[in-house]
């Protein structure tokens, strides 16, 4: 099996490292590309007619100088190309919980999310800040990995992923919550301002809102967190609104 992992952290992530171990617990087929730096709600941005520069840091290990979805790209289209593709695509591990609106922000989803529009059964891995690494951890984390390939009939619908999210410590029970409300960018704060020109910064952090068996009360029990996602999510108009939606007169 061959695994490619990207992430939206960087190249000299410690949760890149990590997901990389986990994988080679299981394959000795694994493949790294990552962003040379720390890319925050990067999404599913893409880098378009500019250049991007890939450089060889280990054997197996690229750096990109594009954002996380462009790791995906640059895999797919110059690296391991036709029928060099990965079988799998790991985005992750994240520095910190990816729950609620982040689901569209997230670089590391982000990564998912562009897997699939290659057709290639893609995971989000995101933990909480400051995790507890134990001994064996690398193992047991192959092991789910391994699971879920092993299953992948059962989850990688074409257009899904899986978004995971691990808490402080390993193993945990796991649990499939109800995606939240918990919303980032929620203020702006002026940091300079002479006449017509404002320079404003929108901080880091959010309030943590919670409620029972959202993302956030799992995580904070200890349990880790699955939820299958999908990026077209269509929702059919009603036919009675569509006949309405002409004038009824000339404009």
């Amino acid at each position: 099996m061959r695994i490619l992992i990207c992430n939206d952290d960087g190249i000299d992530s410690p949760g890149l490292a990590r997901l990389a171990a986990a994988a080679r617990t299981i394959s000795d087929d694994v493949w790294v590309v990552a962003p040379e730096r720390k890319h925050t709600a990067a999404g599913p941005s893409l880098t378009m007619a500019e250049p991007i520069t890939m450089r060889r840091t280990a054997e197996r290990w690229y750096s990109c100088s594009g954002r996380p979805a462009d790791c995906v790209i640059t895999a797919m289209t110059w690296l391991l190309t036709g029928d060099e593709r990965p079988d799998l695509v790991l985005g992750g591990i994240n520095d910190g919980r990816n729950v609620a609106e982040d689901l569209a922000y997230s670089g590391t989803l982000g990564i998912a999310r562009e897997a699939s529009f290659w057709g290639i059964p893609a995971i989000g891995f995101s933990q909480v800040k400051s995790p507890e690494i134990r001994p064996g951890d690398d193992a047991w984390l192959g092991g789910l990995i391994a699971g879920l390939w092993d299953k992948r009939g059962e989850w990688a619908l074409e257009g899904h992923w899986l978004s995971i999210n691990l808490p402080q410590a390993l193993p945990a029970e796991i649990r499939q919550p109800r995606i939240g409300r918990d919303k980032i960018a929620r203020r702006s704060e002026v940091i300079e301002q002479d006449g017509d020109r404002t320079v404003l910064v929108v901080p880091r952090g959010r309030d943590r809102t919670t409620v029972d068996g959202d993302e956030n009360s799992a995580i904070d029990a200890g349990c880790i967190t699955v939820n299958r996602i999908n990026w077209f999510g269509e929702t059919p108009l009603d036919s009675a609104f569509l006949a309405g939606m002409a004038p009824t007169t000339p404009i």
